[in-house]
């Protein structure tokens, strides 16, 4: 992967008005927090059929906050997991706002493998301000559980495909995220930290927050630009306004990703599956270099 799109000459950094990012970024991040905007289980609801969850990290208990189970794709069986907000309050509350705790990642490592074992694409969905940050699920580790995922996905032998569907925060979002195409919705963000956690470590308040938001360069359109992402779902009405529309959009891109994924890589070969996986590890050494190279091979 490399940052040929923005016209930049190889290995030149990025200009200042570059580094200072989209202006509208921070509105961005607003209609990615929309309450009515559609979450994991309304795609799964209106882009798959046969949708089984399943529950529990077989350790501690369940996590609401996060979903997953097999269900039929256009056609063929697949593994979905995704972060899950609620509608309301009330479910927002049982869902935990779509932090996940330890038990949840556990889960999701548990499905990850399960997809593996049974040759089942995966498919993720991210929409998650980040994970738990509270006493308890450090205490029951956190970090581990997230690291975890990330090196499940990172040696997972089938095609996964990642969608970020609405905030894409952190770790949290992250331990979904290891994938060989990820796709990105037109109003959603990615970010390392939030914006208010941002303008909170560099101006000792949240009063910063739409400039970080803007230097920190999390929308789609930069994200595409730098190579992080893959594709740009568009959305000619924000999600939350009309979401069936953005729904059909994201199912034909999977759709066209998991194909193209699957013709280059024939499950049935394992020759090509171990294509796939140096593919996925060079897809993400790749990010942050400034220049296109190949990744060294004894890297």
């Amino acid at each position: 992967m490399g940052y040929g799109r923005s016209g930049r000459s190889p290995g030149s950094a990025p200009s200042v008005a570059e580094r200072r990012g989209s202006p509208d970024a921070w509105a961005r991040v607003q209609l990615a927090r929309q309450p009515g905007r559609p979450h994991t289980l309304d795609y799964v609801a209106e882009l798959c059929t046969d949708f089984v969850e399943l529950h529990g990290d077989r350790a501690f208990g369940d996590d609401a906050a996060l979903v997953g189970g097999p269900a039929r794709f256009a056609g063929r069986a697949v593994m979905i997991l995704g972060h899950q907000k609620g509608a309301n309050t009330k479910e927002n509350l049982r869902r935990h706002f779509g932090m996940a705790h330890p038990e949840g990642y556990h889960k999701a490592r548990r499905l990850m493998k399960h997809a593996e074992k049974f040759g089942l694409p995966l498919l993720t969905f991210i929409d998650t301000p980040g994970a738990d940050p509270g006493l308890g699920s450090e205490e029951r580790g956190q970090g581990q559980a997230i690291a975890a995922c990330i090196e499940t996905l990172a040696a997972l032998r089938v095609p996964i495909v990642a969608t970020v569907i609405g905030e894409g925060g952190s770790g949290g979002a992250l331990a979904l995220g290891v994938a060989d195409e990820i796709l990105m919705l037109e109003n959603a963000f990615y970010a390392v930290i939030t914006p208010e956690g941002c303008s909170s470590i560099l101006w000792r308040d949240t009063e910063h927050a739409a400039d970080a938001a803007a230097a920190m360069r999390i929308t789609a359109a930069d994200l595409d630009e730098f190579g992080v992402v893959d594709r740009v779902i568009p959305e000619p009405d924000p999600a939350h306004e009309d979401p069936l529309p953005v729904i059909a959009a994201t199912g034909r891109a999977i759709r066209e990703a998991l194909e193209r994924l699957e013709e280059e890589y024939p499950p049935d070969r394992p020759e090509r599956i171990d294509a796939l996986l140096a593919a996925r590890y060079a897809k993400f050494r790749a990010i942050g270099r400034w220049r296109e190279a190949p990744v060294p091979a004894e890297a």
